[in-house]
């Protein structure tokens, strides 16, 4: 079942098309990894999916990008409410320069959550779900800038979840990371499919042969292909994937 159907969708900066007709779909609880070269526009069309491309000048937008059946480029589409609905995760672990539970609490504290039961509960849950809570919890009120650049990230991701999002976007949320952390993160990205629908661009394919359920290839803007990662690393119907999946470029 789907959860995100995009059709038809182009996306320029300026007079550079950076995404040209770009037609698939995210389905609800599973991994959809993207995957391509550098500049191929799979972290534009990953901001596409939640309008953080509203915040870059000179962008026009063609095409549709269906939410829960609403397309979500409406004029009147409340976008914070959006993106309290798609949440996202960064390359870099960005924590802002508070505590670790004053991190976790910013979102749900400006939605107007004030009680400090509701907030402890909503942190702890939070973090529990991120896979944190037993490296943190005696550390909540300590700087979250002292965390390993690993826990930073499920930090960052502790303070997406804590929103109660139904779509999780990462872009390349492991690129700065040593091997062990990287590991942590699969391991609950594979967790989270269970309660979350999540979309991640990552310059690794062995990363999204491992983790996802579906594999969406760009290249030079287009969505070459898409379907099962199985089926895209082992049996691609177009062969500019196979090129790319067995090394022959990129």
């Amino acid at each position: 079942m789907s959860i995100i159907e995009v059709k038809d969708l182009d996306l320029f900066y300026g007079d550079f098309q950076a995404l040209k007709k770009v037609n698939t779909v995210i389905e609800k609880n599973k991994v959809s990894a993207l995957i391509g070269p550098s500049g191929c526009g799979k972290s534009t069309f990953l901001r596409t999916l939640n309008r953080m491309n509203d915040l870059i000048r000179n962008v026009k937008i063609n095409g549709q990008v269906m939410f829960e059946g609403r397309e979500i480029y409406d004029e009147d589409l409340d976008v914070v409410a959006l993106r309290r609905k798609i949440g996202m995760v960064f390359q870099k672990p960005n924590p802002f320069p508070k505590s670790v539970y004053e991190n976790v609490a910013y979102g749900p504290r400006r939605c107007g959550v004030k009680n400090k039961r509701d907030l402890d509960r909503i942190v702890e849950e939070s973090l529990k779900e991120a896979a944190l809570w037993e490296e943190v919890k005696d550390r909540l009120n300590k700087s979250a800038l002292g965390l390993s650049g690993g826990q930073q990230q499920r930090l960052c991701i502790a303070r997406a979840l804590a929103m109660k999002p139904e779509v999780l976007l990462m872009d390349e949320p492991t690129s700065a990371l040593d091997p062990i952390a990287t590991n942590k993160i699969e391991d609950l990205i594979t967790q989270l499919k269970k309660h979350y629908t999540i979309v991640i661009v990552t310059h690794s394919m062995h990363q999204a042969a491992r983790i996802s359920d579906y594999t969406n290839f760009f290249l030079m803007g287009e969505l070459v292909e898409k379907d099962g990662t199985d089926k895209i690393f082992t049996n691609p119907k177009d062969q500019r994937t196979e090129d790319y999946v067995t090394g022959r470029f990129g």
